[in-house]
């Protein structure tokens, strides 16, 4: 249930153009990385590999004044980023796949390309080690969260569901904090529901210690 942001959409016929995506993904890379890792420890969050309707919901949400957030504002208008556009780059990220370590290669091998290589590394990224008991992180996720945020916290594509494995801690704490205090709305069918509030701020550490260990 833990962080459950808005419920998918219908969904609707659209042409996919993924050169489109790419192309919207530069304006986006100068905040959330060439590969939607995000970055600065959480300011920007990771956007590879969340499912693309969650991706969708938020982009209309910014443009629709729903979800305040200064630094998004000129981008989701609808002359600047239309529906097309949004389903495109919503997409294109949901389909980036970030490696959390390198395959072992021999360098002295013939054939070796380190471009290639460099290249690779740079689609690396795990989550650091968050303080917490991961044990009892982990049997509250299994109890109140997988349900909704699937097994291990990699959320669920298909109900775009967000995921919450491979995020930044420090921003899943700013999410518990608008989620509290109703800045940001867990359910638009129960706006005044309160399920961040069942947890205290220790459980929540648990189980974030437990989901900065999921991508080890």
């Amino acid at each position: 249930m833990l962080l459950v942001l808005s419920l998918p959409l219908p969904a609707q016929e659209h042409d996919y153009d993924p050169d489109n995506g790419e192309e919207i993904n530069e304006l986006c890379a100068g905040c959330h990385g060439e590969f939607g890792q995000g970055g600065k420890d959480g300011e920007y969050p990771r956007l590879a590999t969340q499912p693309a309707g969650f991706i969708l919901d938020q982009l209309r949400l910014f443009r629709d004044r729903k979800r305040k957030n200064l630094a998004m504002v000129e981008y989701v208008d609808h002359r600047q980023l239309p529906e097309s556009d949004m389903r495109d780059i919503a997409r294109y990220l949901s389909e980036i796949t970030l490696e959390t370590r390198l395959p072992p290669v021999d360098e002295s091998a013939p054939g070796f390309d380190a471009y290639a290589r460099l290249l690779a590394s740079k689609k690396i990224m795990q989550i650091p080690r968050a303080p917490g008991d991961i044990e009892k992180g982990r049997k509250i996720y299994n109890k109140e969260c997988d349900s909704c945020h699937g097994k291990e916290g990699w959320g669920n594509h298909k109900k775009a569901v967000p995921m919450l494995a491979g995020q930044y801690t420090n921003y899943l704490w700013r999410q518990v904090k608008q989620l509290r205090t109703k800045q940001r709305i867990h359910d638009p069918d129960d706006p005044e529901e309160e399920l961040l509030d069942e947890f205290t701020d220790q459980e929540l550490t648990d189980i974030f210690a437990y989901l900065s260990t999921v991508d080890d």
